[in-house]
Order: structure tokens, then C-alpha cells, then sequence
């Protein structure tokens, strides 16, 4: 398990003062980026020249409200590893450690120029796995 924090800022909500629903995604993908680069891998998996991964489902469930100026810790799971592709669970709690909202997000690997389905290198594999649930 990967965890990560972030701070809900006003621009993050809605008039309400509850984060605005994309907002969740934009902390997803942020914990994201901060997992694969933790696995100081060899290859710049957002740069790579020959294969990416892009994102092929995303989902979330808001449980209790998230509001301006909370605090929240992110728990990043590998929930399903595949050949060729994984899925993270986002677990969101706010400081007291209320549960507050859960995404997944399902990544594909595929050749970058061509965009056809490949398996994972075998480095992010075993990092991933690594991580496993």
C-alpha cells in the first residue's frame, strides 16, 4: 500500500463548500504519480517512448462529505493485477479517520504508437505486485 496526503483548497469545491466531484480524480491521479515515481523504476512510466498506460475505467463512491480545508490521507492499493493491466483502489480518510470516499481506476498497458494492448514490463509488474492486496 502507497499513502499520500492532500488539503481541500476552495477551488476544489463547489458553492456549498463540499469538494466538486472531479475534484476527488484530480487527487487520484495525483497519488498516482507520487506511487510510480516511489517505485524508482528505471523507466519514466509517463514519458515513456514505447508504451503507456491510460486509464480505461474510472469510478468513485463520495461517502460522507469532503469539505474545504480538510485534510485527507490517501491509501493507494493494487486491487487487481493483470498481464496487461491493473486496478488501484483510492481510499480517502479525512484526519480523525473517517472514511470518506473510495475511487478505482483501471490502467491498460498498450504500444504507444500503435495503441495495442501489451503486457506489463516485467519492473512495473513486480512493483505493482509488490503492492498487491
Amino acid at each position: 500500500m502507497f499513502t499520500t496526503k492532500v488539503k481541500v483548497y476552495f477551488y476544489d469545491a463547489d458553492p456549498a463548500g463540499i469538494i466538486f466531484y472531479a475534484s476527488l480524480f484530480k487527487y487520484v491521479h495525483a497519488a498516482y504519480e507520487d506511487m510510480m515515481r516511489s517505485f524508482h523504476t528505471e523507466r519514466d512510466y509517463f514519458f515513456d517512448k514505447e508504451y503507456i498506460l491510460p486509464i480505461i475505467h474510472a469510478e468513485a463512491d463520495y461517502v460522507r462529505p469532503i469539505r474545504v480545508g480538510d485534510e485527507l490521507r490517501i491509501d493507494v492499493i493494487v486491487s487487481l493485477l493483470k498481464n496487461s493491466s491493473f486496478e488501484l483502489s483510492y481510499k480517502f480518510y479525512k484526519d480523525d479517520g473517517t472514511f470518506t470516499a473510495i475511487a478505482k481506476i483501471v490502467h491498460v498497458c498498450v504500444l504507444k504508437e500503435e495503441f495495442k494492448k501489451i503486457e506489463l514490463p516485467k519492473e512495473c509488474y513486480d512493483k505493482l505486485k509488490s503492492n498487491l492486496a
